[in-house]
């Protein structure tokens, strides 16, 4: 099949479900402002399958490790956003080479405990703290340009939420 978004970034988002069904949330460490919680989400190397970009970037960003993931479900298509024109300039500048992002979103239980979680596990810190939260929520706390590929998440993985 034809890749609808080639001039998209690939990345792999991960939604983790406690066992009280609330998911991780994150608020961005590098932004203020409202609307600046997101979950785990980053690029897939070269090669890289999307599950194991998806575990690594639960650890690279949690300190989740991948014993402590349990695969609950997945988005086996992609889900796209752009990038819209006047982001502040990042030091790693790779959406720059990108017109946006595209997506497979994985859904894990969380069989872990919450102190586990080590939000500068891997630097540098995409996180400054973190909660649980009822998934419903989630969209509302998102970033206006991102909110429609977090209501499809939603809508996919709500079975997970009891």
């Amino acid at each position: 099949m034809d890749d609808p978004y080639p001039q998209h970034r690939p990345n792999a988002g991960v939604v983790m479900f406690n066992r009280d069904g609330l998911v991780w949330i994150g608020k961005r460490a590098d932004i203020d402002g409202p609307h600046i919680w997101q979950f785990p989400q980053g690029g897939m190397d070269d090669g890289e399958s999307a599950e194991s970009a998806a575990r690594r970037e639960a650890y690279e960003e949690t300190g989740a490790n991948s014993e402590q993931l349990e695969l609950l479900g997945r988005i086996d298509r992609w889900i796209a956003y752009d990038f819209p024109g006047g982001l502040p300039v990042r030091a790693d500048q790779k959406r720059f080479k990108w017109k946006g992002q595209k997506q497979r979103w994985f859904a894990f239980r969380y069989t872990g405990q919450d102190s586990d979680f080590d939000l500068t596990a891997v630097p540098p810190q995409e996180f400054s703290e973190w909660r649980w939260e009822r998934l419903e929520n989630i969209p509302a706390l998102i970033i206006d340009w991102k909110r429609h590929v977090y209501d499809e998440v939603v809508e996919a993985f709500s079975a997970f939420a009891r």
